[in-house]
Parts: structure tokens; sequence; C-alpha cells
């Protein structure tokens, strides 16, 4: 759930979610995978919408993602627009915007489900070169638990030696 509230002396938006329960992993909450409901989204895209014309330009597209914790190049925003724009004005109506979220979910919860696939049970929530090296044992290619921590570090951004759902998204996406 999103508690949104816009900051008008600085023109900022804050975006803070409940604390997730015992049983979810706090590491997988995104605006895309949290967004269940249309009521929810139009919250979202009314807070984009920061000069309430009904429609988000890429500029305010690239700012409320910033505001998330998220970041688009000036060109993303503009391709995320321009493919998702249902009438060719080159700004996102609530119908584009919810589709664009509906599509970004739906990525997320792919990514999700890959990361559930080589993440080991009891390893916390992180990809350990064990299960990697099972995972890819599995899928046909055998490998080293040394090419598998090889493998990790190149995309283990905290150094901790596993990787982490952010950190695999990064893996997966670039």
């Amino acid at each position: 759930m999103f508690n949104l509230r816009r900051k008008k002396e600085e023109n900022k938006i804050m975006i803070t979610t409940t604390p997730p329960t015992a049983t979810t992993t706090d590491h997988r909450l995104s605006i895309s995978s949290s967004c269940s409901n249309n009521g929810e989204l139009e919250r979202i895209f009314t807070y984009f919408d920061e000069d309430g014309d009904g429609k988000v330009s890429p500029a305010e597209l690239r700012r409320c993602m910033k505001a998330v914790g998220g970041e688009l190049s000036v060109e993303e925003a503009e391709m995320a627009v321009r493919l998702s724009d249902s009438d060719g004005d080159g700004l996102l109506g609530l119908e584009d915007f919810t589709k664009l979220m509906e599509e970004e979910r739906n990525k997320e919860s792919e990514l999700i489900g890959a990361f559930e696939m080589y993440e080991m049970e009891g390893s916390g929530g992180y990809i350990t070169p064990k299960s990697l090296k099972r995972m890819l044992s599995r899928l046909g290619e055998s490998t080293s638990i040394d090419k598998c921590k090889a493998m990790i570090r190149r995309f283990d951004i905290n150094g901790d030696g596993v990787l982490s759902f952010d950190e695999f998204k990064t893996m997966m996406t670039t």
C-alpha cells in the first residue's frame, strides 16, 4: 500500500510503503509490483501528473521515477511514453499510464520468478554461488563454484558475495 503526499513548498513527492509483513520479502517491493488495483494506479497517476493537466509527460515521468528511487534517462522516458501513447500527443493519459505500469508489473513478476529459480531455500532471499551452480547444472551448464563466485562478483554491488533481487534485476536488465 502506498501513502502519497506532495510537499508543496518543495514540489516533491513523498512515497512511502506500509511495512512488509513477516511473510513478505521487502527487497521485492516496488512501484510496479505493488500497484494491484486501478484506484491505486489512479492515485499514483495523479501524483505523476505534476501540472494537473490529466497527462504525464516524459519529464514528469522522469522526475517521479527518481522520487521513488528509479531512474530514467531522457531517451528512456521519451521512448516509454512514445510506446505507450495511444493518441499520439506525446503524453500519457490515465489509460496509457495504467498500461505502462501493468507491463512493468509483468516484467517484474517474470524477474521474480526467475530469481526464485536461482535462489536456494534457506539462503535468506539471495542467490549464492552454490545455488547458482545448482541451477546452471539443472540447465545443463556445468561450472565450478569459483566461476559462479566470479559471475556473482560482476553484479554484487554491495560486495557481500551473494546477489539480492535488486542486484539480480540489474544483471538481467543490463
